[in-house]
């Protein structure tokens, strides 16, 4: 559909569109050719393919999402008038038809009766008990040791316990929060909607039923995190010894189910074959009992053994053309058990009976048996096995199968037996599995996409599909990646309007792999983009953000302008959610940067150490700003609110660092090289002091003692040493600023009162400059060199050797020990006592000098 226009348009999509209302497309109807004469509603976009596209709203929280399988699924925050009420509960007739409909199919063909449950009533009385009471329990037991019957005997004893009845569940590659809502969906009738983590948890909370998950495959905190959150249901879990056992302080109990008695597996034996076994037949049970230490699933297909044995036996002369006898008179009868002697398979024929048990079984049998090998043990639905195997009448072969005990039920479908894939792989069933699963997948990807499959039956077959997908990746041939593509492209919006989305999310992995493995990008964007979309309905915002990034940066690639548009609109909700602003202030991809809080860049005080300039600046031309460390959301510190919000905000504090930069590096030449002209005029601006602009010099007093001074105390721009902390510091001899009799920073002529520390340094014969010092250490006592040649004579000018003279800003290192030189060449610091130097000749407050 159109990214831009949220309703239907002319690709066929008016007809096919599904809405909240949940009206599905007419059964049957083959795709459509939209008319030539009709151009598309956006043409700036550029025409697309015709095709069929079945589009499905659907409501997930308070989001309002509609499944697209052409450009990606695009999502919204729901309108109000289409938020679903809350939802009702289901009618006990209406639980009792959604059972019967999650039941695996009954194949046909004959059949042998069920087997009885023996030796099992300790058990059973135990559980039902246990389940009255309002306790869940634990049902450990081998594969193979009739767990499931025993569970179906047991919900057909607890049917009037609860409130809500018996929901029967299935564990098989399902993750906790899949099976809540599994069981919210059972209860509560809410089609096309999937609620939120928090109205899921509140809704399950009011749940009151029986609960019998089978085939469970997790427990410890996973497993307390289910019962925690349905606290008024009693859960029966039947589960493998292999499977993590529950915590210490659950309130579980544990109940062991181990194999059967001698004669109870005898018994089991005579009701499977119809007759009383024969005392070779006998001791051969025997001795398979003590093997399989009693597990009913050996002696069901140990039963299926004798039974073929007495086929075998009575097999008569001729066949019609499906296999049955002719019932010609004076013939044997298939199940006389007269007839030609057959012996008894041996002991590890009847420990591991599938090869056996196959060999025995008709061609469509064995194919069905090959392809459920190459998906890994999932058997396809028996309205696929024509297609796959074909053979018209190769649906008949499941109850073959299952006549056999090669099947199990799992949920809603049939799998193989406990150790049927392991026995079948060793005797060559797996030589063709690849080309199999590819026959598997291509006819899964023309079954998917058909108009007349729902999203419900899609999701029913959704473990098969999802097994012929897998098998293709990587692949032994080149093709299969690409198959792979194809069938999860059409599989994925069939199990996300399905409601499967555990499934749909399987789906999306194996796709994305398989298109990165082929380099198909285009494929690859829309797999990343739909799980952004999956992770934002889920709440997980972070991974929401990455992936739809991804997909962004794909399909611009491309210069798809639809999919970047849907893209683009769901990053946007995820910034909107996530507080606007991604980590490190960045601006979401394709849109303006949000009003951000800002604080100006301040200058550095005036007369700090050049060190302090540094830290503030170690690049002259570097960006100032800070990176966010809290959370986005999360309330600022005070101290961290410099981050600039957006790009252009950021530029404009590259300008604003970049311009105090140059105004400081200015301010510190000028002090460094003031003593380099040789026109007696560079003594004016010194790094220990600045000129003042009322004395009419062109520069700024900095003492703070003057009241004309346009200065503040505690400001230092000037780079030189830091002003006293403490009132009255300043008027000590040796402070900052004030020069000592005797040194460069005062003048040459004897008798002269000195004018102050801000009066400019003069020169003591008119057009011959004085030596200037450079700036000491600030915390050494000890005054340091600041020329690498002393001055001979007053009228000759010296050139200093210190960084300040060649554009530096930091002070050399203290020296202890000063070279030969004259007393003028030296400065003593500003933080030397005030005991260790003589007496100032002026303890006035200092005045400007006058202009010269």
């Amino acid at each position: 559909m159109d990214p831009m226009n949220r309703g239907p348009e002319e690709f066929n999509h008016a007809d096919d569109t599904v809405g909240v209302a949940g009206a599905h497309a007419e059964p049957g109807a083959g795709p459509q050719r939209p008319p030539r004469d009709r151009e598309p509603a956006t043409p700036e976009f550029g025409p697309r393919a015709a095709g069929l596209a079945r589009t499905v709203q659907l409501v997930s929280g308070d989001f309002l999402l509609t499944v697209n399988p052409v450009d990606g699924s695009e999502i919204e925050n729901c309108p109000p008038g289409a938020i679903p009420g809350r939802a009702v509960r289901r009618s006990a007739a209406e639980r009792a038809e959604g059972e019967r409909a999650a039941r695996p199919p009954l194949p046909p063909g004959l059949m042998t009766p069920t087997p009885a449950l023996l030796e099992r009533q300790e058990e059973r009385a135990r559980l039902v008990r246990l389940l009255g009471r309002g306790r869940s329990v634990r049902l450990t037991g081998p594969a193979g040791s009739g767990r499931s019957a025993l569970l179906d005997a047991v919900a057909g004893d607890c049917a009037e316990l609860a409130p809500d009845g018996v929901v029967r569940l299935s564990g098989h590659r399902r993750t906790p929060t899949e099976l809540l809502h599994e069981l919210y969906t059972t209860v509560f009738h809410a089609p096309l909607h999937r609620p939120d983590r928090a109205t899921l948890l509140e809704r399950v909370h009011e749940i009151g039923a029986v609960v019998v998950l089978d085939d469970l495959e997790f427990g410890g905190a996973t497993l307390e995190e289910l019962l925690m959150a349905t606290p008024e249901c009693a859960y029966v879990l039947a589960a493998t010894p292999d499977v993590p056992a529950p915590q210490s302080d659950s309130h579980v109990e544990e109940v062991f189910l181990s194999g059967l008695g001698r004669s109870a597996s005898l018994e089991l034996l005579e009701r499977a074959v119809d007759r009383a076994l024969t005392d070779e037949e006998a001791n051969w049970a025997g001795d398979l009992w003590f093997e399989s230490e009693g597990l009913p699933l050996r002696f069901v297909q140990a039963g299926a053994l004798l039974r073929q044995r007495d086929h075998l036996r009575g097999e008569p002369n001729s066949l019609d053309p499906y296999g049955f006898p002719t019932e010609e008179p004076g013939e044997v009868s298939v199940f006389s058990g007269e007839g030609r002697e057959i012996a008894l398979p041996t002991l590890g024929e009847g420990a591991a009976p599938a090869a056996l048990l196959a060999s025995r079984l008709s061609e469509a049998a064995r194919a069905t048996l090959r392809f459920a090998v190459a998906l890994g043990g999932e058997v396809p639905h028996q309205a696929h096995l024509p297609a796959l195997v074909g053979d018209t009448h190769a649906d008949a072969a499941l109850g073959e199968l299952l006549d056999s005990g090669l099947l199990s039920p799992v949920g809603s479908r049939y799998r193989l037996a406990a150790g049927v894939l392991a026995q079948l792989e060793s005797t060559g069933y797996a030589t063709d599995s690849a080309e199999r699963a590819h026959a598997a997948a291509q006819h899964y990807t023309w079954w998917t996409g058909h108009p007349s499959v729902t999203p419900e039956r899609a999701a029913v077959e959704a473990d098969a599909v999802l097994a012929s997908m897998s098998a293709l990746v990587p692949g032994e041939q080149s093709e299969h990646p690409a198959t792979a593509v194809k069938l999860a492209r059409t599989a994925a919006p069939a199990f996300a309007a399905g409601l499967h989305w555990g499934a749909w999310e399987r789906t999306l992995r194996v796709g994305s792999e398989a298109a990165r493995l082929t380099g198909e990008v285009a494929e690859e964007a829309y797999f990343h983009h739909e799980l952004g979309i999956l992770a934002l309905c889920s709440g997980g915002l972070d991974r929401a953000r990455a992936e739809l990034e991804a997909s962004i940066g794909l399909r611009g690639a491309l210069a798809d302008k639809r999919g970047t548009v849907a893209g683009r609109r769901a990053l946007a909700l995820v910034e909107d959610r996530s507080g606007g602003l991604l980590p490190g202030g960045r601006a979401p991809a394709g849109e303006p940067a949000p009003p951000a809080r800002r604080q100006e860049p301040k200058a550095p005080p005036v007369g700090a150490p050049p060190a302090a300039v540094t830290a503030q600046l170690p690049d002259p031309g570097a960006t100032l700003i800070t990176r966010r460390d809290t959370p986005v959301g999360a309330a600022m510190p005070k101290a961290r609110r410099t981050l600039f919000g957006g790009a252009r905000r950021n530029l404009i504090a590259a300008g604003a660092g970049a311009l105090l930069a140059a105004v400081l590096g200015t301010v510190v030449t000028l002090g460094a090289t003031s003593n380099n002209d040789g026109d007696g005029q560079g003594g004016h601006v010194k790094q220990q002091q600045s000129a003042n602009e009322d004395d009419g010099s062109g520069g700024l007093n900095a003492d703070p003692n003057d009241p004309g001074s346009s200065a503040k105390p505690g400001d230092n721009k000037g780079g030189g040493p830091a002003s006293p902390s403490k009132p009255g510091a300043s008027s000590k001899p040796g402070a900052s600023g004030q020069p000592v009799p005797g040194t460069s920073g005062s003048p040459s002529t004897p008798g002269k009162p000195s004018t102050g520390p801000s009066t400019p340094s003069k020169p003591s014969t008119p057009g011959k400059p004085s030596t200037s010092g450079k700036p000491s250490h600030p915390t050494s006592p000890t005054p340091t060199p600041t020329h690498s040649t002393p001055s001979s004579t007053p009228s000759t000018p010296t050139t200093p050797s210190s960084p300040a003279s060649s554009g530096g800003s930091s002070p050399p290192p203290p020296s202890t020990k000063p070279p030969p030189s004259s007393p003028a060449s030296t400065s003593p610091t500003s933080s030397a006592p005030a005991a260790s130097k003589p007496p100032p000749t002026s303890t006035g407050p200092t005045k400007s000098a006058p202009a010269t």
